[in-house]
């Protein structure tokens, strides 16, 4: 079983390598790895060359790993996830964002015992599973320091009408499904994801496996946490991508769940995930 695991970024020189080197880190799993850059104007190309040279000049010792990219201007980071789906070959599809970083080298080697061990939501061992989640941590600037621990043990899928989702970078889906439901709109600034995960899980209904463990390590500051404009819009547009797939929501509906977020920041202090 192949991952096809994908990286948009746009002048991201400054994290870019460590997105990389932990993709290439990866043990015991085929891995497809594709970088998707919108004409980066900071170096960022350069960087990703580097890596493709590296790995091309070493292709016979790591045949598990294969990297392709592109560098051309697109509509945002959903238009350029997009381009990289049509482009994967594997059998599993994963996001791993330019800032971000696997938890352990083992991380994807997971991911795939998950998708082969049965579906937790729709009945047991022995039926196919569709998709796979997990947790995600937000580190400090040294990259270890946890300072938000977000959890999807206790996420189902009818939380996504209230504000909650399972953390995007550990979402894993099959190839075929994104032929079969669609790729991400590209109407949406932030939120495409959410959407797509309305569309997915439950309104299709998609065989889901939680796998119990933290996937990915993320830095603060993302595009959804930047200040009181990004909080608007997201919340905006967790209300339209329920509304237009059926499923009533507004904004007061949306207000519990950061009741659950203070708590993801607190745990980590007293120890606890």
């Amino acid at each position: 079983m192949k991952i096809s695991l994908i990286t948009a970024c746009y002048n991201s020189a400054g994290t870019i390598r460590t997105a990389v080197e932990s993709a290439l880190s990866q043990k015991s799993v085929d891995v497809e790895y594709i970088v998707v850059d919108g004409g980066s104007k900071d170096g960022t190309v350069d960087i990703i060359k580097e890596y493709a040279d590296k790995t091309l000049n070493t292709q016979l010792l790591t045949p598990h790993f294969t990297f392709r990219w592109l560098s051309e201007s697109d509509q945002g980071m959903y238009d350029a996830i997009n381009k990289g789906i049509k482009m994967t070959t594997g059998d599993i599809v994963g996001i791993l964002n330019a800032d971000d970083m696997f938890e352990s080298e083992n991380t994807l080697a997971h991911v795939v015992e998950a998708f082969g061990s049965g579906g937790v939501e729709s009945g047991g061992v022995g039926e196919r599973v569709d998709c796979v989640y997990a947790d995600i941590r937000f580190v400090k600037d040294d990259l270890q320091t946890t300072s938000r621990y977000y959890s999807a043990k206790y996420w189902k899928p009818w939380m996504l009408q209230w504000g909650k989702m399972p953390p995007h970078p550990s979402v894993y889906i099959r190839r075929e499904l994104f032929d079969q439901y669609g790729l991400y709109k590209l109407g949406y600034d932030i939120a495409a994801d959410y959407e797509l995960l309305i569309r997915y899980l439950r309104m299709a209904k998609l065989n889901t496996r939680y796998l119990n463990e933290c996937l990915v390590k993320m830095r603060m500051g993302g595009k959804s946490t930047r200040g009181w404009k990004s909080f608007k819009t997201l919340n905006r547009e967790i209300v339209r991508g329920n509304l237009e797939n059926g499923y009533f929501c507004c904004f007061p509906m949306l207000l519990p769940k950061y009741l659950f977020k203070i708590f993801e920041f607190i745990l980590p202090r007293l120890g606890f995930k």
